[in-house]
C-alpha cells in the first residue's frame, strides 16, 4: 500500500498524521507507566494466576534427566576447580544435627512462599506508590527463570550419580521439598538452575532493607537471604553457582522496572495521589 496524500491548492503531498491519536496514544502509555494505587482484588487475582501460570510452565518444561545429570557433573567440576565446592561438607555437617535439618527442611518448604507473600501485602499496605514497581520486579525475575529452566537443565546436588550428597527430606522423613518424597511427581525435579528460592529471598531483604524504618528489621532483611543459601546448600537442593543465577534473575528484574518506570521501584513516591474518580467517591463518603 502506498503512502496516504491530501489534495491541497500547492499539489498533493503526504497526509500528516493524527495529532490527537498520537498523543491520545502517548497519554495512555504514561498512563501505564504512572504508579498508581493497587487495587486489592486485582492484585490477589494477579498473583494466583501468576503462580498457577509458572508452576504449569516450570512443571511443563521436559524433564531431561540425561541432560540435566551432565549439566550437574559440569557445575560441580567448575567450582572444585574454583576451589568453592563445600556443598558436600555442609550437606553432611548440617545432617548431623538433626534438630537443625529437619528446621531447615520446614524453612525451605515454607518460607519462600510465606515470606514473599508477607513482603507483598506489607509493600500493599505501606508503600502502595512502590507496590506495583516492586511487584513488577518479582513477576520479572521469575518470568526469566521460566527461560533458564528450559534451557539449562539441572539436577540438584541430592540426585547426581556418586556425588554422595545426603537427601535430608527422605533420610529425616520431612515435607521439605517438592522435589522428594510422594511429592516429587509435581515438580519437575531437573529445574535448579537458577535458585529462584534465592531470586525471591533477595527481593524481599533488599525490599525490606530499602523500605522499613526499623534498623533491626533492616538487619533481618539482609539476613533472610543470606541464611536461605546456607538453607539450599545443606539440604542438598542446589549448588553456590545457582544462587548466583539467581542473582543475575533479580538484576534482569530490576532493570525491566527501571526502564518501564524511569527509576528503581524504591526510589518512587511512597504514596501515589488518588485519581479523579477516587476523589469524587472520596467526597461523596464524606458527604
Amino acid at each position: 500500500m502506498g503512502e496516504t496524500t491530501v489534495t491541497t491548492r500547492e499539489g498533493r503531498g503526504p497526509a500528516l498524521r493524527n495529532p490527537v491519536a498520537h498523543g491520545t496514544g502517548r497519554a495512555f502509555l504514561r498512563r501505564l507507566r504512572t504508579p498508581r494505587r493497587p487495587r486489592l482484588w486485582f492484585e490477589i487475582l494477579l498473583i494466583a494466576v501468576s503462580y498457577w501460570t509458572y508452576s504449569l510452565i516450570r512443571n511443563a518444561v521436559p524433564e531431561q534427566r540425561g541432560q540435566a545429570l551432565k549439566n550437574a557433573d559440569w557445575i560441580w567440576s567448575v567450582e572444585n576447580h574454583l576451589g568453592i565446592a563445600v556443598e558436600q561438607s555442609v550437606n553432611h555437617a548440617v545432617n548431623s544435627v538433626t534438630w537443625l535439618i529437619v528446621g531447615m527442611n520446614y524453612y525451605y518448604a515454607t518460607l519462600h512462599f510465606v515470606v514473599t507473600l508477607g513482603v507483598l501485602v506489607w509493600l500493599y499496605r505501606s508503600h502502595p506508590g512502590r507496590y506495583a514497581a516492586t511487584r513488577l520486579v518479582l513477576f520479572a525475575t521469575t518470568g526469566v527463570a521460566l527461560v533458564g529452566y528450559y534451557l539449562y537443565p539441572l539436577a540438584p546436588p541430592r540426585l547426581m550419580n556418586g556425588g554422595d550428597f545426603i537427601d535430608t527430606v527422605l533420610v529425616h522423613q520431612t515435607w521439605g521439598s517438592m522435589a522428594s518424597g510422594d511429592l516429587k511427581n509435581m515438580s519437575n525435579q531437573y529445574a535448579a538452575m537458577p535458585s529462584m528460592h534465592i531470586g525471591w529471598s533477595l527481593w524481599c531483604g533488599l525490599t525490606i532493607f530499602a523500605l522499613a524504618s526499623v534498623p533491626w528489621v533492616r538487619v533481618l532483611g539482609l539476613l533472610y537471604p543470606a541464611l536461605t543459601l546456607v538453607v539450599i546448600v545443606a539440604t542438598a537442593n542446589h549448588f553456590w553457582l545457582d544462587a548466583v543465577g539467581g542473582m543475575a534473575c533479580l538484576a534482569f528484574g530490576f532493570g525491566v522496572a527501571r526502564v518501564w518506570y524511569g527509576a528503581l521501584p524504591y526510589a518512587l513516591p511512597r504514596v501515589v495521589a488518588a485519581g479523579p474518580r477516587r476523589r469524587l467517591r472520596l467526597r461523596a463518603r464524606r458527604v
